[in-house]
């Protein structure tokens, strides 16, 4: 197969990309994901395979990223926020759907794939991707294959208690997961926008000019940095790649290196901390990649 088609499925959207053995784009296409409906979402994607194929007359390799991951134990989706996923072989019905091997990943495995592969980290051995959104995620790669252990959750940083609590950080808010005080409580959109407690989005105070914007700014900072200080204590990787909507913070890549030393197990940090090269398209970049 000359082309690889990868495929993102999200939450209010599926998007289908095609690329060369190169990297480069040949086909672009998204769809409104159908809320809720498994059936439909499967022949959703079935369908822009099939536009891809037609476009480039050919059929392509098809790679597919998810909110959740494949359960080592049953094969059947686990921890996915898209809830209709949960419970089903999706990798061996959407096989069936478009009549090819199908490789499925969780999208943040993807997104590190995509910088790790041509994007940000491209020359770099050890890369660990950060998703900082709605949710806090992070995947792994290594020589330019995703890491993946027995239990499918490599980089789940997020669902690990923020490293050195205050006593006004203690005990953290709830998670969903059941725990209290996980990173993704205090790291993600929702938990800025928590945190600094007036009605305001992630978005509205990270470019807000307002003392109590830059207040819930520096705490955030601080807490990005202890968190990634002990991935970089365990994983030491040489490039840190920042995604998701608070990755177009630009302190970040200023202020979160300068504190992040404090934590990390080591008289100097060469770890590199960057936005991602190819921005929202990584993660459809990096289910393309899945074939590589």
């Amino acid at each position: 197969m000359s082309h690889r088609i990868g495929i993102d499925l999200g939450g209010t959207k599926i998007e289908a990309i095609a690329l060369d053995r190169d990297g480069a784009e040949r086909f672009r296409q998204r769809v409104v994901t159908p809320s809720g409906n498994y059936e439909a979402t499967v022949r959703a994607i079935a369908d822009l395979v099939h536009a891809a194929d037609t476009a480039l007359g050919e059929r392509g390799s098809v790679g597919v990223g998810i909110p959740g991951a494949i359960s080592p134990t049953t094969g059947l989706i686990k921890n996915a926020n898209s809830t209709c996923l949960i419970g089903h072989a999706l990798d061996k019905d959407i096989a069936a759907a478009v009549g090819r091997p199908v490789r499925l990943a969780n999208d943040a495995d993807c997104f590190t794939l995509s910088e790790a592969v041509d994007g940000a980290a491209a020359d770099a051995r050890i890369v660990f991707g950060v998703i900082l959104g709605t949710g806090v995620g992070g995947g792994l790669v290594i020589d330019k294959r995703p890491v993946s252990g027995p239990n499918a959750i490599t980089g789940e940083w997020g669902h690990n208690p923020l490293p050195w609590p205050t006593d006004t950080e203690r005990p953290g808010p709830q998670c969903y997961c059941g725990r209290r005080g996980c990173i993704e409580t205090f790291l993600s959109g929702p938990g800025l926008a928590r945190d600094h407690g007036q009605g305001w989005t992630a978005e509205q105070i990270a470019g807000a000019d307002d003392p109590s914007a830059r207040a819930a700014m520096d705490k955030y900072v601080d807490r990005l940095a202890r968190g990634l200080a002990h991935v970089v204590n365990i994983i030491d990787p040489h490039v840190i790649v920042l995604g998701g909507g608070l990755s177009r913070v630009r302190r970040l890549y200023e202020d979160v290196p300068r504190l992040w030393s404090a934590g990390v197990f080591s008289d100097a940090v060469a770890t590199k901390l960057t936005p991602p090269y190819y921005g929202d398209s990584s993660g459809v970049r990096g289910a393309a990649w899945l074939w590589s």
